[in-house]
């Protein structure tokens, strides 16, 4: 068996998340007690302020890497991670990368300089149903004489998600309706996220990331920009560069298949890549941990059921 982590990103976020494993774990509630904003926003929200990007990213974070803890304590090891988005930034805490501590705070940093850079856009994304890559890129060539408009994500087989400003997501909207998308459906995002529209972000995490040490990775990473793990390039460079181009999980999920992982372990609230990960290849097994209830049942899956469960 061979294991791929996979970490949920923005829009993933419920109130109440972490809650249910901040009482069944001593561990979690150490982790939670020492981010005192982070646990009154994950436990009780309100929903309207929880995703909000600059507070949706550490709580996210924050309660991946419990997770995380929770799951290598009970010797259940990734053999590749990759996040979607924001799950990134957990893959690299699951690698060693950062601690939680630097994690928590760039995340911090990056969902402020997110929402700096576009608060004067007007900005929509929208979900692509059942349209070619190449089609849909060409008619986002078409429409941007409206304005920036281009692929954000390339989710799975069957879905494509495109932003920018209001006027060229809703050209391409319509283009893409006439020549034969299923459906187009508007996204509830704060921001024309993974295009050029975020390089004021890019470059503040340019600057930021001269302060903080990058350890070596102790896991290979399956980076979004690339659809595959680093060859030469540094990782700081990787994570400017994610911010404004697009996501390709599609190719991270098949380039781990390449690798022989057979097994994915969803981490974060909902099953949003485990869906996206079955429309790739239905062959592979998945789990998802959110909750107590969902760490026992892998932990039990993965170990036997006679296995004992460190909390």
């Amino acid at each position: 068996m061979k294991i791929g982590f996979l970490y949920a990103g923005q829009g993933s976020q419920v109130v109440s998340m972490g809650q249910s494993l901040y009482q069944y774990s001593p561990l979690v509630k150490e982790v939670y007690d020492q981010y005192p904003d982070l646990k009154q926003l994950s436990f009780q929200g309100p929903l309207e302020e929880l995703s909000k990007t600059e507070n949706t990213q550490p709580c996210m974070v924050l309660l991946a890497t419990t997770i995380t803890d929770l799951l290598k304590q009970n010797e259940i090891n990734p053999d590749y991670v990759a996040g979607l988005s924001l799950g990134e930034y957990s893959s690299l805490y699951c690698a060693e990368v950062f601690d939680r501590q630097t994690v928590v705070d760039i995340v911090r940093f990056r969902g402020q300089a997110m929402k700096d850079a576009v608060i004067d856009i007007d900005s929509k994304m929208a979900a692509v149903m059942s349209m070619e890559r190449s089609t849909l890129e060409k008619i986002c060539k078409q429409a941007s004489n409206e304005g920036v408009v281009s692929i954000a994500n390339y989710n799975c087989p069957g879905q494509l998600v495109i932003a920018g400003e209001s006027q060229a997501v809703e050209k391409a909207s319509e283009l893409a309706l006439k020549q034969g998308a299923r459906r187009v459906i508007p996204l509830n995002t704060s921001g024309p996220f993974h295009t050029v529209l975020l390089k004021e972000a890019s470059l503040k995490l340019k600057e930021q990331f001269k302060t903080i040490t990058f350890n070596p990775m102790k896991v290979p990473v399956v980076f979004n920009c690339l659809g595959s793990e680093k060859g030469n390039q540094q990782i700081p460079y990787l994570l400017e560069k994610q911010v404004m181009s697009p996501v390709y999980f599609e190719d991270s999920i098949r380039y781990m298949l390449s690798q022989g992982v057979d097994t994915l372990i969803e981490i974060g609230p909902g099953k949003v890549l485990s869906g996206f990960v079955r429309k790739i290849d239905k062959s592979i097994k998945t789990y998802q941990v959110e909750d107590e209830e969902s760490l026992k049942k892998v932990c039990l899956a993965l170990k036997g059921e006679d296995y004992e469960i460190k909390k």
